[in-house]
């Protein structure tokens, strides 16, 4: 709300097996040949697994969820010109933190044959088998359908389909149809990404608005610029698990200058919110100030790209920046409608 591939265009030797009793046996990416059973110690370097509910959290992506939540509650409060009503507040923050856990627990899901290849993504639970492919499809499905009907019951009817069409979003055009296909994955991916904040508005006044549309385009803008510098620090994983990342398929110099551009495009964005939604001048100073310094880190990034002889690229830098940088916007949309100017 930042796929699956046919088995015959899956990588050989990287087929998903199951003995008899129901345990999930992931192939050896190194050799091709299937392990034996995994146990919660082996898969974990010696160290022992986590309980069954960590790892149910831990397939949700529990800090996906929270930066998604951190973009809803502003926009509420925006919605509201004030405080939206704290049980609003709270059925609605629950209802997307469900409809995002379910998105991402079919993301998991479906991309578990790659995330067994790539360092950053080997210790997720239905790599190390602490859940099977079946309990994981039911959590995901459960979260779903709760996710929708609450919105339905306890929001409104134009949330819920808002967050169902986030789901399907993310799930489906992304993970499934885009992400092993093309290198504009997460441009068109930022599309699910950015739901919360139409969902935020939906369920204050039951219905979308310029604003909420302003807001949507500044977190679809801001996703590549958030997500391909770490996809340039795990290049070497993507490029491994077949993924075609713009920083696998592209100079770091060519990602860096694209970059650049969603960056200009982001703040920009932020800008036109001022006169769209009546924003004060301390949104408007903070929106300048916070844009300047993210434009100049991405800039920084640029010229690594470029002299590379000078030192790392250390592109962990504007990928942490990026989500400081959208956590200080969204708490300044937050701010203004309480101010007396």
């Amino acid at each position: 709300m930042h796929s699956a591939q046919p088995a015959a265009d899956r990588p050989v030797g990287h087929e998903d097996r199951a003995v008899s009793d129901g345990t999930h046996v992931p192939a050896d990416p190194a050799s091709g040949d299937a392990q034996g059973p995994l146990h919660p110690a082996a898969t974990t370097g010696g160290r022992p697994s986590r309980s069954k509910l960590l790892a149910y959290v831990a397939l949700t992506k529990p800090r996906i969820i929270e930066l998604l939540l951190i973009t809803t509650f502003p926009t509420m409060i925006l919605a509201a010109d004030g405080w939206p009503g704290t049980w609003l507040l709270l059925a609605t923050l629950l209802g997307g933190a469900l409809a995002a856990g379910s998105a991402n627990a079919f993301n998991m899901y479906i991309d578990r044959d790659i995330d067994r290849l790539m360092n950053r993504t080997k210790q997720r639970p239905l790599v190390t088998g602490e859940l099977t492919e079946r309990q994981a499809i039911v959590f995901a499905t459960a979260l779903g359908v709760v996710s929708v009907a609450w919105f339905g019951l306890v929001v409104n009817g134009a949330a819920a389909w808002l967050a169902l069409a986030a789901i399907l979003l993310y799930v489906v055009f992304y993970t499934i149809v885009l992400k092993r296909r093309t290198a504009q994955n997460i441009v068109w991916g930022g599309v699910a990404g950015a739901m919360p904040v139409l969902i935020g508005w939906a369920a204050v006044t039951g219905t979308l608005a310029w604003a909420p549309v302003v807001l949507f385009l500044v977190i679809f803008f801001w996703t590549p610029p958030h997500y391909w510098p770490l996809s340039m620090k795990f290049k070497k994983d993507y490029a491994r698990a077949g993924v075609p990342m713009l920083p696998v398929v592209a100079a770091d110099l060519a990602v860096a200058r694209q970059i650049i551009y969603y960056a200009v495009a982001t703040v920009a964005t932020t800008l036109v919110l001022v006169p769209v939604a009546g924003m004060g001048w301390v949104y408007t100073a903070v929106a300048a100030a916070a844009g300047a310094w993210f434009l100049y880190s991405t800039a920084q990034l640029y010229r690594r790209a470029r002299h590379p002889e000078r030192g790392k690229l250390a592109a962990m830098k504007v990928f942490h920046g990026s989500i400081t940088y959208l956590s200080v916007v969204f708490v300044a949309v937050a701010v203004d409608p309480f101010l007396p100017y």
